[in-house]
């Protein structure tokens, strides 16, 4: 098998211009570079990637954290993670939690032996303490808010943007609001900001309207329906437009709630309700920047609250 010093005997060229050509340095002569690119072919020398990792402490692969892949929210988020990562020659290495914390440490265990430059923690199963201390391994960004530690964060405006949908609900006249909500057990930091700020417009907001465990159309949407039916209710805010799309394929025209979903799917667009557009796909992008530059950061990403 080949190796750098055949293909420097060949060119005739030193071991650290055959190294340089290989490492896509900068500094290389054209001609130079092109000789040692033939000679590799001919050769079918293939760089060892792993033992280039090790001396340069690169892995070039970035772990993302996420609970599953199977609904719009993470698939937007991921788009803009992993187009990020396709310009600048990283992997994504994908970490799928299902919510399960003890997973969830798995992950970060790995994190330590330095499988992953960096982590990407779209959102988390345990207290943010359990990760404090694995940021001496690498960064870690996370994507939602993280207000009282210091860590980084990009993140979606969900307190205005709930405040905004709130206010629209309420002006439309709804007096007995429905709600579906993610995770029940353990529950997140997003819900339990969902709960407050809706309370904020609908002090007598019922709980008995929510429910949880609410995430895809497939499994969730029609009792989801069925469970607003038969609660009467006549405003409902949802996790996202493939829950809200459900929901409203289940009314007639003339019984049917004011729906708000949320990401501006094209469900949504030809179905004609209300969403929020949290602009994933660049909180995605945004959390890769700020990981491989390494800033300590907390960014808000801007929403659209679209009406239809």
């Amino acid at each position: 098998m080949a190796n750098i010093r055949d293909i420097a005997k060949i060119t005739g060229y030193s071991v650290s211009t055959i190294s340089r050509v290989i490492n896509n340095h900068p500094y290389v002569d054209d001609e130079k570079r092109a000789k040692v690119l033939e000679v590799m072919a001919e050769l079918n020398y293939v760089p060892n990637r792993s033992a280039q990792n090790l001396s340069y402490g690169k892995t070039k692969n970035i772990g993302v954290i996420i609970p599953f892949v199977n609904h719009a929210y993470y698939d937007q988020m991921l788009s803009g993670i992993m187009n990020a990562a396709f310009e600048h020659g990283y992997r994504i290495s994908l970490l799928p939690t299902n919510y399960d914390q003890k997973l969830e440490k798995s992950y970060l265990a790995e994190f330590a032996t330095r499988s992953f430059d960096g982590l990407i923690v779209t959102t988390k199963s345990n207290p943010v303490e359990t990760f404090l201390d694995y940021q001496k391994y690498g960064p870690i960004v996370f994507g939602e808010e993280i207000p009282d530690a210091d860590v980084s964060c990009v993140y979606i405006n969900l307190k205005q943007s709930l405040r905004e949908a709130s206010a629209y609900l309420k002006k439309k006249g709804v007096k007995n609001l429905g709600m579906t909500l993610g995770r029940s057990k353990n529950i997140s930091h997003n819900s339990k900001v969902t709960l407050k700020i809706v309370r904020e417009f609908f002090p007598d907001f019922d709980e008995e309207n929510i429910i949880w465990d609410c995430f895809t159309y497939s499994n969730d949407g029609l009792p989801a329906a069925n469970f607003f039916k038969k609660r009467h209710v006549d405003g409902i805010l949802t996790i996202g437009d493939e829950i809200a799309a459900a929901i409203l394929q289940l009314y007639t025209d003339i019984d049917r709630p004011l729906v708000i979903g949320r990401e501006n799917l094209l469900i949504s667009q030809v179905m004609q309700f209300p969403t929020i557009d949290h602009h994933l796909a660049e909180c995605g992008r945004r959390a890769f920047e700020v990981l491989i530059e390494n800033r300590k950061t907390k960014i808000c990403i801007p929403h659209n609250f679209i009406i239809r």
